[in-house]
């Protein structure tokens, strides 16, 4: 993807002391990284400045400073993190960007910045729940084929549709933000959407398109983990993929709050 306009404001000092404040760059695109944006962005000690990929044509905009595009690798991220003297690195991003993490943590080391993960746990079953866990879309794909599914929710993003893109059999409601693009299954219907998603609504949808499975991510939170509450109560199974793994060796934070207090004792 060709790198967008990159848009960075110049740091003001802190007025109370004169002093530079703290930089920290959040790799973000997610709700968590705005909030996290937002709670540092109060505080006059930090300057905050976040990184989206570009992916998305109307990103929600976070407080601080804000650049949009790719940083040419892990090579390029430590560059930059050099240039622009970033004090600490958080890896805000979706739990499977797996790319830009492991790319994160090569230019943290580096560069001999600090880095931390913020990443929402996981979502665990119930009782009740019929999840089929699988480790790619390639197998979620397979997993629809033993099901027999016929009508499908598939909302893994419009990144990897090109898995499913060979089942003929099935049709599939597609949810994202954005419009997919080829390829794509050849029966598939469009709903553009984003999150946070209600259980009445995922109620109506299953019921409305008449869904026999569900496709997910991984991608834990509370803003879109009503599908699989509407999914249980319908007796729909759930093909679940699995989030890749954090980086060996990289701090984790399963909260916003989790996370200002690394960077507090980081950056203290």
């Amino acid at each position: 993807m060709r790198d967008l306009p990159v848009t960075v404001t110049v740091p003001e000092t802190v007025p109370e002391t004169g002093e530079q404040p703290l930089h920290l760059l959040i790799l973000g695109g997610t709700t968590e990284s705005r909030r996290l944006a937002e709670a540092l962005h109060r505080r006059t000690r930090f300057r905050v400045t976040t990184s989206l990929a570009g992916r998305v044509a109307r990103p929600v905009p976070p407080p601080g400073d804000v650049r949009v595009g790719g940083f040419g690798g892990a090579d390029g991220l430590a560059r930059w993190l050099r240039e622009h003297r970033v004090d600490a690195l958080i890896d805000a991003t979706h739990p499977f960007a797996a790319t830009i993490s492991h790319n994160a943590a090569l230019a943290a080391a580096s560069a001999r910045v600090p880095l931390l993960a913020l990443r929402r746990p996981s979502w665990e079953p119930v009782a009740g729940d019929d999840w089929r866990t699988v480790g790619s879309l390639d197998e979620a794909a397979e997993t629809l084929r033993g099901l027999g599914a016929r009508r499908v929710f598939l909302t893994t993003g419009r990144m990897g549709l090109a898995a499913f893109a060979h089942l003929d059999g099935p049709w599939f409601l597609v949810r994202s933000v954005d419009a997919p693009e080829p390829p794509c299954p050849a029966r598939t219907e469009v709903l553009l959407d984003r999150g946070p998603f209600t259980l009445d609504g995922e109620r109506e949808i299953l019921r409305r398109h008449r869904i026999d499975a569900v496709v997910t991510k991984d991608s834990g939170g509370a803003a879109t983990a009503p599908k699989l509450t509407a999914a249980r109560e319908a007796g729909v199974p759930v093909v679940v993929v699995r989030r890749p793994p954090v980086p060996e060796g990289v701090a984790v934070a399963e909260t916003v709050e989790d996370a200002v207090e690394w960077v507090t004792h980081f950056c203290g």
